[in-house]
């Protein structure tokens, strides 16, 4: 053991956040309102988008955004396997099928061969929900070119990459729409929450109806007119007042990620070990910084045992789960998939991991391989 404790996560809320909950507690206005709209013009300013609408998580994001474009039953929308079991489970919960497709061995996102594969043999294929994964961007350039030749609409799952971004255009501008999530362990966080970014003014307002019960919006939302079927899935003023002052910090807190990756990348490079994959033009905004090795649960083993948490993320793929036996493109051929599965291995990148945690982390894997 040792006396050095390195966690996988630690969300870090500043003085800033407490007084502007404070004042919002002050307010007495707790629901949805003021605090909220300003978050979601925030938002979509830092993303470079026309609209944003605040949810209540990133899971109903991704089911408000879906439901907003149209998608339902008998539609299939392609997605990856190697992802957080809400990216499929949302497209289920509007009635449409996932149809899982590989990863790209490298990167693990979505790969865009696969998907036009799969969007040449079916015709029920509606859509596309590429992950953005750790907080590396899926190919979204090859990927829009599929969708724009298949007529797809594109909705990016971006709840773990807050800040990434392609040749400057930032994650959340990347499609037809894009869903973030605000969960503790998130790059920024919110307590818990979501955000919908789009450049089409009738998906967001689709979307804003759709989280508050199928309401008119209208001028003001306040209405009892309810247009279309809904529920309830509002951001809070308080989740949205702590969000506003993680989105302040959001540069800074992903610029220390990105420097603990660099750390990583460096002194990890001569151990046998495989570091992140980022395509030039790509910026990688570590979620995760997520390792492969054919000796993980050892060497987990190990860094546990020096006090250093790690996390696999994902150890059972979505097709692979119970809830997903009946669904008939569970039993997709993903060798790739399974393979990244059984080998990844993401250790501490958080914005409070030190230079000498980082050297911590890195002497720990050293000392693994050594001992072998």
């Amino acid at each position: 053991m040792t006396d050095r404790s390195v966690p996988i996560a630690d969300p870090d809320l500043s003085e800033a956040a407490y007084d502007r909950v404070h004042a919002v507690l002050e307010s007495g206005h707790l629901a949805d309102g003021p605090e909220v709209r300003a978050f979601e013009e925030e938002f979509a300013r830092y993303c470079g988008t026309d609209e944003a609408v605040a949810t209540s998580n990133g899971t109903t994001a991704l089911v408000a955004a879906l439901e907003a474009l149209g998608v339902g039953e008998g539609d299939a929308v392609v997605t990856a396997a190697f992802s957080f079991v809400a990216s499929a489970n949302a497209i289920r919960l509007v009635g449409a099928t996932p149809v899982f497709a590989d990863v790209d061995p490298e990167t693990y996102t979505l790969d865009p061969a696969a998907v036009d594969r799969i969007a040449r043999e079916r015709d029920d294929v509606a859509g596309v929900l590429p992950v953005h994964l750790y907080g590396l961007p899926a190919e979204m350039p090859a990927i829009r070119g599929v969708a724009d030749e298949h007529d797809l609409i594109v909705v990016e799952d971006a709840c773990q990459a807050h800040g990434a971004a392609i040749d400057g255009r930032r994650v959340g501008s990347l499609g037809d729409a894009a869903c973030f999530s605000f969960y503790p362990t998130k790059n920024a966080t919110a307590g818990e929450g979501g955000m919908v970014t789009t450049d089409r003014a009738d998906v967001a307002e689709r979307v804003a109806s759709y989280v508050n019960h199928g309401r008119d919006v209208g001028e003001d939302g306040r209405g009892y007119e309810h247009v279309r079927l809904g529920s309830n899935h509002r951001m809070t003023s308080l989740a949205a007042a702590v969000g506003r002052t993680q989105l302040e910090r959001l540069p800074e807190f992903n610029e220390a990620r990105r420097e603990t990756a660099d750390v990583y990348d460096e002194r990890l490079a001569d151990l046998p070990v495989e570091t992140p994959t980022v395509p030039e033009g790509y910026r990688h905004v570590y979620h995760q910084y997520t390792i492969r090795t054919g000796d993980r649960d050892a060497l987990a083993a190990s860094l546990e045992e020096r006090g250093i948490d790690t996390a696999v993320y994902y150890p059972t793929p979505i097709h692979r789960q119970p809830a997903y036996e009946t669904v008939s493109t569970a039993a997709a051929d993903l060798p790739r998939t399974e393979r990244a599965a059984e080998t990844v291995l993401s250790i501490p990148v958080h914005p409070n991991v030190s230079d000498e945690d980082a050297r911590a982390v890195v002497a720990a894997i050293a000392d693994h391989f050594d001992a072998r």
